[in-house]
């Protein structure tokens, strides 16, 4: 059960400890035990929650900057992986995927009809509600329906190794979405159904800060500079060195101290684009890009997701087309100039370039993005990106 919410980082950048927004997408299951389930958390406490057999289980997959990354490993290691072939943890060159499991917290499924009397023994009443004692045009009518409980986890991965390939390869998302659940199973000691579905929501529950612990030999090493070399340096004479000269008094002009000449306007305004249909129903967006060479236009990435896209190039603003957001919250960052959401959205097929908020506000009321069919051409001659979706 897949559906990508908004991105969000954590702002704490501690080596052991770890603040974590949990984002991204969804998984329900069921259990196929009962059991109850006890915490596991830092503080403990006494409360276990019980978990009936046969109850869902939703699981938010989940992405943050500050989980640890898979280590590096050629492809053949990462499909032996994929494949269940390398189980061998202590194998040094094994391939593996670190994952933080919050505990299990409980919910409840929301949802209320009425249902026919044949239908009756497929209910259990101690947890759907109460029915009333009245037939209807041979209905039962369901007064009470306070939801049926569920139980939530997150799973939360590296969001730049292991959410760009979940993108792009369906196979690499069906083992996030398998080793979430086994993750979970090895955790609570349930066993979990493979019957999974998508619900329509963004998340389940509310989205939590959370702390967890992570082992120092899976926590980013962060390298010290060299004292000596440092020493050494501070004596030479600086390779840049400002040389001031005398205006007369009467100058109107005043020359620019230093050599260094400040940035173009160009790279501190948000890349312009405009949006159409093309002729095999796909949604193209064409984003006006600054002349760069080859080898920065290697290390520019280009994220989509159903309902956004995001394009990074180096040394320039971020383009982020954020179609998630209320209509509300888009007039309102658009108003204030943010460059997180679009403010320069350049010039629409048959549209002015007073009518941004307009052309974002239509965008927004089409279909989502074709994240699987996606196509983007960057033409170096016309300094344009031809994204369809």
């Amino acid at each position: 059960m897949l559906a990508w919410p908004n991105s969000a980082d954590s702002a704490n950048k501690t080596v052991d400890l770890l603040e974590i927004v949990i984002v991204g997408f969804r998984v329900t299951a069921n259990y196929t035990t009962a059991l109850n389930l006890h915490p596991i958390s830092l503080k403990q406490s006494n409360k276990s929650i019980p978990v009936p057999q046969g109850c869902k289980l939703f699981v938010n997959v989940s992405y943050d900057p500050n989980v640890p990354p898979p280590p590096e490993g050629s492809e053949d290691a990462i499909q032996r992986a994929m494949n269940a072939d390398e189980m061998d943890e202590s194998n040094p060159d094994a391939w593996f995927v670190p994952v933080i499991v919050s505990e299990g917290r409980l919910d409840t499924d929301k949802g209320k009809f009425s249902v026919t009397e044949s239908w009756l023994s497929l209910i259990d009443f101690g947890i759907w509600g109460l029915l009333s004692s009245a037939v209807v045009a041979n209905r039962w009518s369901l007064l009470s329906f306070p939801g049926k409980p569920c139980l939530v986890f997150d799973c939360i991965f590296n969001t730049t190794s292991v959410k760009s390939r979940v993108l792009r390869d369906p196979e690499f998302k069906l083992f996030i979405i398998e080793l979430s659940l086994q993750r979970i199973e090895e955790q609570t000691q349930l066993v979990l159904s493979r019957q999974i579905g998508t619900p329509n929501i963004a998340a389940k529950g509310k989205l939590q800060p959370r702390t967890v612990s992570i082992p120092p030999i899976l926590a980013p090493k962060i390298s010290k500079p060299d004292e000596s070399k440092k020493h050494i340096g501070s004596t030479k004479k600086p390779l840049i060195q400002e040389i001031v000269t005398q205006d007369h008094p009467n100058s109107s002009t005043k020359t620019p101290k230093g050599i260094l000449k400040s940035s173009s306007k160009e790279a501190t305004q948000v890349p312009a684009w405009s949006w159409s249909r093309i002729e095999n129903g796909l949604l193209q967006i064409e984003i006006r890009v600054p002349a760069l060479e080859k080898s920065v236009i290697s290390l520019c990435s280009l994220d989509i997701e159903p309902r956004r896209l995001i394009l990074t190039i180096p040394n320039h603003p971020l383009l982020d087309l954020n179609l998630s957001l209320s209509d509300a919250e888009l007039v309102a960052r658009s108003g204030k100039g943010s460059t997180t959401t679009i403010t320069d959205l350049g010039s629409s097929e048959g549209k002015s370039d007073n009518s941004t908020v307009d052309k974002l506000l239509a965008l927004k009321r089409q279909r989502p993005f074709d994240v699987e069919g996606a196509i983007a051409q960057w033409i170096m001659a016309d300094n344009k990106l031809l994204v369809s979706v």
